[in-house]
């Protein structure tokens, strides 16, 4: 019961940083890269500071915690950019619907044998994102949006993958944090070209602040904590509500309008995940 809870808080997690995300990026308090540059700087201060605290160490030149930076700076920057043009709960679902395929791929990779319960429950929920990003009446999402929200959900789901083989979850996080920070300043300074932009405002740095520190540096050490506890296919399943939650967040926090087709959809992915995750009955349980 703890793992599942511990589970279900790291989703709201994530779901919470679609919402941030937009709220910030897509009001245009704040551009995309700065926005990921300060949610990396400040998930790293909080991270490293933990570990001071315990007497820890920050594994920097690990190639495994360099490698995840690595995907965690492309997660990072591709979920920004996609922002600007796209709803917290659009958003949400390409990302997931992305991480899906990657984290069953990876499970395939690694020898993982998922069963058909779970391959159907993860059709189902695919299906309900399909039918929410399926164009409809509105204006269409732009291209460049739907290719940067799918390279950030190669990154997230290859930076999870990595996450399932960690013996010091907070260790690593830390340590990718502080690589995307070298990776996300980098890259600020590239589109800048040294020039300072448009200003950021103080709600902007804020969201972001609390996304990095939060939502984002406690939400994944708590994440890789989580996740060698929980077989791959199940983990990229689980992340399938996300986009409900997110969508939802958007619709309380954001004025986002809902929708039947987002109610039915919604509805199409928690059925998916929930029939995926369900206990196998074996022949002859009584089914008490």
């Amino acid at each position: 019961m703890r793992l599942v809870a511990l589970t279900a808080l790291v989703m709201v997690a994530f779901a919470a940083n679609s919402v941030l995300n937009r709220a910030a990026v897509g009001a245009g308090q704040i551009g995309a890269l700065d926005f990921a540059l300060v949610r990396a700087v400040s998930g790293a201060a909080v991270l490293v500071l933990l570990i001071r605290l315990r007497h820890g160490r920050v594994p920097l030149l690990d190639a495994r915690t360099m490698l995840g930076g690595l995907m965690l700076t492309t997660y990072l920057i591709g979920f920004s950019i996609a922002y600007l043009a796209m709803d917290a709960g659009l958003g949400a679902l390409i990302l997931f619907g992305g991480v899906q395929v990657t984290m069953f791929a990876g499970a395939l990779v690694q020898g993982e044998r998922p069963p058909a319960r779970r391959w159907i429950g993860a059709a189902l929920a695919l299906t309900g994102l399909a039918w929410l990003v399926w164009p409809g009446g509105a204006a269409p999402t732009p291209l460049w949006a739907v290719a940067a929200m799918a390279a950030a959900a190669l990154g997230w789901g290859v930076y999870s993958l990595i996450g399932r083989g960690s013996s010091d979850p907070l260790g690593d996080t830390a340590a990718a944090f502080v690589w995307a920070t070298v990776a996300g300043f980098l890259a600020v300074v590239a589109q800048t070209g040294g020039a300072t932009g448009n200003p950021s405002t103080l709600s902007g740095l804020a969201l972001a602040g609390v996304s990095g520190a939060v939502t984002s540096g406690l939400g994944y050490a708590l994440w890789y904590a989580v996740l060698p506890r929980i077989g791959a296919s199940t983990a990229g399943l689980v992340q399938l509500s996300v986009p409900v939650i997110a969508a939802l967040g958007g619709v309380v926090f954001l004025a986002e309008a809902p929708t039947l087709g987002m109610l039915g959809a919604g509805a199409l992915v928690l059925g998916g995940i929930a029939w995926g995750l369900a206990p196998q009955r074996t022949r002859g349980s009584s089914g008490s």
